[in-house]
């Protein structure tokens, strides 16, 4: 054996079982420095919590799975052994019967017969772990939707693809480099590791330096017209020489930065809204520290959207303002507008709901995050700190896909040492917001605890009972087919609750990508139904798929309730509102590192 080869050796035996501790270290430092203890998604400790409570196993099905098991395993033994005797194909030892998984795209992985059993022998292992959820009967489907949820964070975890000595991938790129890979991987790493919080990991998912906002970011041209110490108020640069008399007012999500709408002048949402002749405000939420623990949901409504609302009002100098709220922001903007039809005020001329949760008895995959044993230790964290840091929210969101958000970032930075591409949504989605406590306890209690939104006078804000069937106005809902954090058929129950005149719309791809698809050059159809069965399968067997993007159809929609065009007004010319400073201002950039 050469020199150089002994020298890839020693680097393999210094660093490969570091980097196969690493995701366990990312929770096991959380709860020794904390002094509490987190769930770790990528081992057994709440999945074995959640069956040591059910005593229903259907020792027959149990049984029959561990048959079926032990022969598939004697089996790939038996086919891999006399692969190694008689030199045949790996490829024709096959025994998982699935379709390509992408983890396993190495052509040595079916044929090299090594690898062919490692990755043959995980797949029947994961079957078996999967399958054991189904021979538990469980007390109530949420245990057993957290079981599944659990036990395919385990699965995942523990694939050969994600190992330094197990990985084809990773085995070529430290040969090819001489082990510098894995070194550069290891510095990335750590400093990855010295950027995150203790409760979770803030992994590179992009080039940050191909980025700045307001330059090929957030650069729709606009200004900020007002500030206070929850929100800046941003008022864009007319596009064109006539616009809609009713202006638009955009609520994002407070749980992340408004420019998802702004990414770029190809993609932004904004941006469309112009071109199409419409007035556009849109809400900049602060990066809150802990001096805003005590503000709460109901005081993020009042400093958020409905003083915006009033300067709009005063600013246009229209009676009415068009709402669109986004995600969370939908649901805020949905209290606001229940709020104010309570009071007699008749502000809001239509309601725009994109991907936006109002009944939350099917939360999807969010809701395997709280249970009665995580639910106060979250809520703790958020105690403590003043805030729940926002890169918890964005770890945890990558987690309900992390085969693609989660585990291929992991093999490529740290196991491979490559840089990560520039890809603006990732940078956006890397770019988190805090929540200050009593906001953030109250909106998980109110919605995904409780479901209190759906029941009439449940919540009151100052007195004023909450009711949804107070939202006459037109509503237009917008969902995404592969939507994973809010289930489009999910956000139809929400559509039952408001009394208005309803549209409902559904998009292709999933939550962010789905909702961002321009017109020109969008990737995704649409599909629409102007009826409203009871249940949304119904819907769906009688929608009618449209080409190409939403938008058309929205901004169709949108001008029924805008008014006649006039000359709009440019943005600081307003004497009460004058430019305070350019979009994008000064909340929008503030990082947590």
């Amino acid at each position: 054996m050469g020199s150089d080869e002994q020298d890839v050796l020693r680097v393999i035996d210094k660093y490969s079982t570091v980097f196969n501790a690493m995701a366990q270290e990312m929770f096991a430092r959380a709860s020794r420095e904390s002094g509490q203890t987190y769930p770790n998604p990528f081992n057994l400790d709440r999945l074995q919590s959640l069956i040591s409570g059910e005593n229903n196993i259907d020792m027959g099905k149990l049984m029959s799975q561990q048959m079926d098991y032990i022969q598939k395993q004697t089996a790939l033994w038996q086919q891999a052994s006399k692969a190694f005797m008689e030199g045949s194909k790996p490829s024709d030892m096959g025994t998982s019967g699935k379709k390509k998984d992408r983890r396993f795209s190495h052509k040595d992985w079916d044929e090299n017969p090594i690898y062919n059993y490692i990755k043959e022998s995980y797949l029947i292992n994961s079957e078996m772990l999967t399958n054991l959820i189904d021979a538990v009967e469980f007390s109530d489907d949420k245990k057993r939707q957290q079981a599944e949820f659990f036990t395919r964070q385990y699965v995942n975890s523990m694939s050969p693809t994600n190992y330094v000595l197990t990985n084809p991938d990773v085995c070529e790129e430290l040969m090819s480099t001489n082990g510098q890979s894995l070194v550069k991987g290891m510095q990335a790493y750590l400093e990855d590791l010295e950027q995150s919080p203790l409760e979770a990991f803030k992994m590179r998912q992009t080039d940050a330096s191909a980025f700045k906002l307001g330059e090929n970011l957030a650069n729709t041209p606009g200004k900020v017209v007002f500030r206070n110490e929850t929100i800046e108020l941003l008022h864009y640069e007319p596009t064109r020489k006539t616009a809609h008399k009713v202006p638009m007012l955009v609520t994002p999500p407070f749980i992340n930065k408004y420019y998802v709408m702004d990414i770029d002048q190809k993609k932004s949402l904004v941006k469309g809204l112009l071109d199409a002749g419409y007035q556009v405000f849109m809400i900049s939420w602060n990066n809150p520290d802990a001096n805003s623990a005590n503000s709460n949901f109901f005081d993020y409504m009042k400093d958020g959207p409905l003083t915006a609302l009033e300067i709009v009002k005063e600013i246009s100098g229209q009676p009415k303002v068009n709402l669109t709220g986004f995600c969370v922001g939908g649901t805020l903007s949905s209290v606001l507008v229940s709020y104010l039809r309570a009071k007699g005020d008749d502000s809001i001329a239509s309601l725009t709901l994109l991907t936006t949760l109002l009944d939350f008895s099917e939360p999807g995959e969010v809701g395997n995050y709280f249970s009665e044993e995580m639910l106060p230790m979250i809520e703790q964290n958020a105690e403590i700190k003043g805030v729940f840091d926002g890169r918890i929210i964005a770890m945890s969101f990558s987690l309900l896909r992390e085969n693609s958000l989660f585990w291929s970032f992991f093999i490529d930075n740290y196991l491979k040492g490559k840089d990560p591409a520039p890809f603006d949504i990732l940078y956006w989605n890397s770019d988190s917001t805090n929540i200050p406590s009593e906001c953030f306890k109250q909106y998980l209690r109110m919605t995904y605890w409780e479901n209190s939104l759906i029941e009439p006078g449940k919540v009151e804000i100052d007195g004023v009972p909450i009711n949804l069937a107070n939202i006459d106005v037109p509503t237009y809902f917008l969902t995404t087919v592969a939507d994973h954090i809010v289930l489009w058929k999910a956000s139809y129950e929400g559509l039952k609750h408001v009394s208005g005149k309803k549209r409902f719309v559904l998009a292709g791809s999933g939550h962010i990508a789905g909702v961002i698809n321009p017109t020109n050059g969008g990737k995704y159809p649409h599909w629409t139904n102007d009826n409203l069965p009871e249940t949304p399968e119904e819907w769906q067997e009688n929608a009618v798929e449209q080409e190409g993007s939403w938008w058309k159809d929205w901004h169709k929609w949108l001008k029924e309730h805008a008014g006649k065009r006039e000359k709009p007004l440019s943005p600081g010319e307003h004497e009460c509102y004058p430019s305070i400073e350019d979009a994008p201002g000064q909340y929008v950039l503030k990082r947590l590192e």
